[in-house]
């Protein structure tokens, strides 16, 4: 008997990786998670810094009253984390006018934010905020680098984070901000298996990656993708059979991941050109991840990838130069 037309509505590849790996519309202050998690940190952060009291104010006599401060870009770049500096010295007391958005391009000299308030605020505050802003934008700027470099190779190729973020959703959110995707947001919300959970499950990780996806597979609902990390062709061709005999028994189009780990260019075209030969390739996303830099990463692009994950945006990051200039008068 026929199983009838098939009705589900399909997604473009595109269409799929957005919806995959590009996930931070809920990445703001208003998300109670995002601002727990940003708050853990600059609490954690401003009270190592500034308990008991700041000292050289006080060793330099300096009576506190009412000033105001400017945040100047000293470089070109793409600015972020203005919104988490802002709940910050609000917080204290300080009024703030942005005068950029968070994800703006900025030239050097130009003026990003003023803030005013009292003398003692403005200087307790000043490193954390500069650090917060400085990182974030260091982030954002370097994601759209990578971006503007793959796209000169391939229309579609998108950059995204990996887990190796030091401060977690802040740094997924200035990924973000700089035009890139966040990939998992957290262990809780992705289906992911790496290669230590395949040495867990079979010797051989060709053998190993099929029985992980059946497995997982009946999860998929609970999760926003289902990725598996492989490692050679062989492998690589063996999850993508079980992803394509497990959707076409499937009632939704599901995103389905190949992460080709510490592969060359030269290895992905030839698993690519597989995948298409074997008609795996509708089936499959593919994500290209491992000593990927600003070197190399055109040429990742080129081999027709859907993804580029590159841990060095966060672990890594080289933050922006920006400075904070404070005067006696009001803003």
């Amino acid at each position: 008997m026929s199983a009838g037309p098939d009705t589900r509505m399909k997604l473009t590849r595109e269409q799929k990786v957005e919806q995959a790996l590009f996930r931070a519309h809920d990445l703001t202050l208003r998300n109670p998670v995002y601002a727990r998690a940003f708050l853990a940190i600059a609490d954690s952060l401003l009270e190592t810094d500034c308990a008991p009291r700041d000292l050289t104010p006080e060793a330099l006599g300096l009576r506190d009253g009412r000033a105001s401060a400017a945040i100047l870009a000293r470089e070109a770049g793409v600015i972020a984390g203005l919104a988490e500096y802002a709940y910050i010295v609000t917080r204290s007391g300080a009024q703030v006018s942005v005068t950029a958005r968070d994800g703006q391009c900025v030239r050097s000299g130009e003026e990003v934010l003023t803030a005013a308030g009292s003398r003692s605020q403005l200087l307790s505050i000043e490193r954390f905020g500069l650090n917060l802003l400085q990182r974030m934008s260091g982030i954002a700027t370097a994601t759209r680098s990578l971006q503007e470099r793959a796209r000169k190779r391939s229309s579609t190729a998108r950059i995204v984070a990996t887990r190796k973020t030091p401060w977690g959703l802040l740094d997924k959110r200035a990924v973000h901000l700089g035009g890139g995707g966040t990939h998992r947001l957290g262990l809780w919300d992705a289906i992911v298996i790496k290669n230590n959970h395949l040495a867990l499950i079979a010797n051989r990780e060709e053998e190993a990656a099929p029985l992980a996806i059946q497995r997982a597979w009946n999860a998929r609902r609970e999760s926003a993708f289902i990725e598996v990390e492989v490692r050679g062709p062989s492998a690589a061709l063996a999850a993508a059979r079980e992803f394509c005999r497990l959707q076409e028994q499937a009632s939704e189009d599901y995103p389905c991941l190949l992460m080709l780990d510490n592969m060359t260019p030269q290895e992905i075209d030839q698993v690519l050109e597989a995948l298409r030969r074997e008609h795996l390739w509708d089936h499959v996303l593919i994500e290209a991840s491992g000593r990927v830099d600003e070197t190399n990463i055109e040429q990742y692009a080129a081999a027709g990838v859907d993804a580029i994950s590159v841990g060095a945006l966060t672990h890594s990051a080289r933050a922006l130069d920006l400075s904070q200039r404070i005067s006696l008068n009001h803003v």
